[in-house]
Order: C-alpha cells, then structure tokens, then sequence
C-alpha cells in the first residue's frame, strides 16, 4: 500500500511537471504570437506612412510639373501673340508704304500732265 502511495505520488508529480512544462511551452508560443503579430503590425503601419508619403511627393510632383507646363504654355502663348503683333505691324508698315508710292505715283501722273 506504501508502494501504492509512492507511486501515485511521483506519478501525480510527474503529471503535473509535464503539465507546468507544456503551460510554460503554450505561454511563450502565445508570447511569441504576439511579438509576431506585433512585428507584422509595425511593418503595416511603416508601410502605410511610406505610401503616404510617396503620394505626396507624387502630387507635389505632379504640381510641380502641372506648374512647369503651365509657365511654358504661357510663355509659348506670349511668343505668339508677339510675333502675331509684329506681324500686323509689318503688315500695316507695307500697306502704308503702298498707299504713300501710290500717293507718289499719282502726283508723279498729275505733274507729268500739268508738263
């Protein structure tokens, strides 16, 4: 009966080590899910913060650019209405250059008949 005790004393010892042994073993598999989990969760919001930021220096790009073309475009724009001016100065400058030969030229008939 002494026996009997023993062994179901080292036998209940023996379970309950192997049972504290597998708590402590599920304790750091959680604890390491965690970590893990958190690990994860980190790297998701560093990923996030880098889109964001990639997008805004993608629309401070774009703005940028938009501006850039904008200028050009305004500059070309200019350039033309210049030259379109200069144009219609040349072309106004040769209409009264004609008007004033016709001028000379008709005093030139007139004085050639009063001869």
């Amino acid at each position: 009966r002494r026996d009997s005790f023993a062994f179901r004393n080292a036998e209940g010892r023996r379970i309950r080590d192997l049972e504290g042994q597998m708590k402590a073993d599920n304790l750091h598999s959680e604890a390491e899910s965690y970590e893990l989990k958190w690990a994860g969760e980190r790297d998701a919001d560093q990923y996030k913060k880098e889109m964001a930021q990639e997008r805004r220096d993608s629309f401070a790009f774009r703005n940028a650019e938009g501006r850039r073309i904008r200028d050009l475009e305004g500059q070309m724009k200019e350039e033309d209405q210049h030259n379109e001016h200069e144009s219609y100065e040349l072309k106004w400058a040769g209409q009264r250059d004609a008007d004033q030969h016709k001028k000379e030229m008709a005093q030139e008939r007139r004085d050639s008949f009063a001869f």
